[in-house]
């Protein structure tokens, strides 16, 4: 709640869950030498151990497919972006059977 989590994945498809995202083998940069990002590490800490996270679609900002893998990282969600508000199904007499 109230973060923002930019990260890079091999792997992301529309899931047999309704309404969810899934995405695998996320993909966290090489250390190299001895600079490390603290922003990384702590996503590359979040998701320790995590095989495939299941996203609900209502949750996902953007989906960019990128020709370079970048440097994920976890910001605090300011200005005012929302949600659109739309429920997941019609509920039964609600007129749009």
């Amino acid at each position: 709640q109230g973060q923002i989590f930019e990260i890079f994945a091999r792997q992301i498809y529309q899931s047999d869950l309704y309404g969810f995202i899934e995405i695998e083998e996320l993909v966290f940069g090489e250390r190299s030498g001895m600079l490390v990002d603290p922003s990384e590490e702590k996503l590359k800490a979040e998701f320790d151990g995590v095989k495939r996270s299941y996203l609900p679609m209502h949750s996902i900002v953007r989906i960019d497919e990128v020709a370079k893998e970048g440097v994920g990282k976890i910001s605090e969600a300011k200005g005012n972006i929302a949600p659109f508000p739309m429920p997941a199904f019609n509920p039964k007499g609600s007129g749009k059977d």
